[in-house]
């Protein structure tokens, strides 16, 4: 029942019946971050998301956790080095989910960077980031970079910086963080939308009134602390509480393209600097290339953000700058995404300048909120504000908790016994998974994206019904989102629980059908939520490949 999507109801019911030592608005990685950390702490937790778990910038990053070269440029040092350390920290508590990807940083003549600044910048990086000696920065001549990646622009190349970042699935790393808190103990729901905060007769914030914006019953859920972690929303939030006051958020928006690896056969992750100055990404996965980020300043509905014909203009431009050969045009944009960065406002700069620290504000309600922050921070982030709950409750309530535990707890399907250990786990699942009807490589790809709980879906795998026009792999997969993954419709399987509108777009439409069909009787759907719904997918599959769509 804890975290299964038929359930949402009998938990929320459940959740307005206690009262808690911490209430988080916001399930993307902040919010899903505090949550595991408070739990693991002793905490008793409760999270509330009004759209899906990491459905707003958890879901929309460059897919990496990576310490922020380009913040070097900035002076930034102290936050390369919180959030290169970390790195480490996320891979191994989730190998599943994270893996390391060797970046290729070319250096042209008169480019952004030069050979000795960034031979410094890399060296630098990786002692600030605390990188083991056999991921450290090497530098490489023309004619090394240019075997590294044949399709990079040849005129002017002097050389390039090979370094390691880590590659992963954002929205799967927030899922199994989420999971895990809720394994441990807390109670988390999502389409729960926080509309005005509770208060006791001193003007402190207990809690907060929430709508459920599938069932459509409110209810109230009690806390002594309540974080505000709602990303894009934070400021709404503070509104509602009266404490939007001297710093705010300043929306930013960056776009990703998706091409087929047949039009554009990179084979290996680059970083490179356009003409305006601006750094882009190209990384090849899963037999397509992505492309991005693009960096202006945002000011429409954060909860639906969309590639314009601009966007994907500029990166087609940076594509055709740095890889002349390749010859992509906008026919050949498969998928996109776009996400909303929430930064804190600094007067006069430029999207690309604007800082990517996390800060913390206390409001006279004692309303706690988290703004700024990278996904690569996400655990350090966390910590702090879980300390600074624990202060608080230890002074009032007379309680005492743990000290932090997330520096070495693995995530949901995580516990793997180390990376190290994962290239055998997922062999070992692979042969296991024929005994339950699947092949070896459907096997290998289940226990690369679950983990240790890959076992969970092998099980599924007998309850398997041919009649439902799934495959196999689809069935178990859309029935372990269901009951351990709280998907409540299409559009959370099909992009937050599998990634596959993002990477695998044909499949989609080929399965779009079957999966409504599977999920409307499994979960008891009226048919006017049905229609709702498939709209709801269609719309996001129309979002994903027409920049005309984010236009209007």
């Amino acid at each position: 029942m804890a975290f299964s999507s038929k359930h949402r109801s009998d938990v929320l019911q459940a959740m307005s019946e206690k009262q808690y030592d911490l209430l988080i608005i916001g399930g993307g990685i902040t919010g899903s971050g505090i949550a595991l950390d408070a739990v693991s702490r002793g905490m008793t937790v409760a999270l509330v998301e009004m759209q899906d778990f990491a459905a707003g910038t958890s879901s929309r990053s460059t897919k990496l956790v990576h310490g922020g070269l380009r913040y070097l440029k900035q002076f930034e040092v102290k936050l390369v080095a919180e959030v290169g350390r970390e790195r480490a920290i996320v891979y191994e508590n989730g190998p599943h989910v994270t893996t390391p990807e060797w970046m290729l940083l070319p250096i042209y003549r008169g480019g952004t960077f030069g050979k000795w600044s960034t031979s410094v910048g890399l060296w630098l990086y990786d002692r600030l980031a605390g990188v083991k000696p056999s991921e450290r920065r090497t530098m490489l001549d023309a004619r090394q970079t240019l075997e590294k990646e044949p399709l990079l622009k040849r005129d002017g190349l002097i050389g390039g910086g090979y370094y390691v970042e880590y590659r992963t699935d954002d929205a799967r790393l927030t899922i199994e963080v989420i999971k895990k808190a809720v394994e441990l103990g807390a109670d988390a729901v999502n389409y729960v939308k926080a509309e005005q905060f509770l208060y006791d007769e001193r003007g402190r914030a207990i809690g907060a009134r929430c709508r459920d914006l599938i069932g459509g019953r409110v209810y109230d859920i009690r806390a002594k602390k309540v974080v505000n972690a709602a990303g894009p929303w934070v400021d709404a939030l503070r509104d509602k509480d009266g404490s939007k006051t001297g710093k705010r958020l300043r929306l930013t928006k960056g776009v990703h393209i998706v091409i087929d690896q047949k039009r554009f056969p990179l084979k290996q992750a680059v970083y490179f600097d356009t003409p305006d100055g601006r750094m882009v990404f190209a990384i090849p996965r899963d037999g397509k290339t992505y492309v991005g980020t693009t960096d202006t300043f945002y000011d429409d509905d954060p909860a639906h953000p969309a590639m314009t014909e601009e966007d994907r203009d500029y990166l087609l431009q940076a594509i055709h700058y740095m890889f002349p050969s390749v010859g992509v045009t906008a026919d050949d944009v498969e998928s996109s995404w776009a996400g909303v960065r929430p930064l804190i406002y600094e007067e006069g700069k430029n999207p690309s300048e604007i800082s990517r620290k996390d800060e913390i504000w206390t409001s006279p309600s004692g309303l706690i909120t988290i703004a700024g922050g990278k996904l690569t921070g996400y655990r350090k982030m966390a910590e702090t504000v879980v300390d600074l709950v624990a202060k608080q409750l230890e002074k009032e309530e007379r309680k005492t908790f743990r000290p932090c535990q997330t520096k070495q707890l693995p995530i949901s399907g995580g516990d793997v016994g180390g990376s190290h250990r994962l290239p055998a786990f997922i062999a070992e699942k692979a042969d296991e998974a024929v005994r339950y009807g699947l092949t070896k490589e459907a096997g290998a790809r289940l226990a690369r994206q679950y983990g240790t709980n890959v076992d969970q879906l092998f099980a599924l795998s007998q309850q398997y019904d041919r009649s439902s026009g799934l495959t196999r792999e689809t069935f178990i997969r859309l029935v372990y989102a269901m009951e351990e993954e709280m998907a409540a419709k299409p559009v959370d399987y099909f992009i937050r629980r599998t990634g596959a509108l993002l990477f695998d777009i044909d499949s989609v439409r080929r399965e779009k059908e079957a999966v409504v069909a599977f999920m409307a009787r499994y979960l008891g759907w009226t048919g006017e939520e049905r229609d709702v719904y498939e709209k709801e997918l269609d719309k996001e599959l129309r979002r994903a490949v027409l920049a005309e769509e984010g236009a209007k």
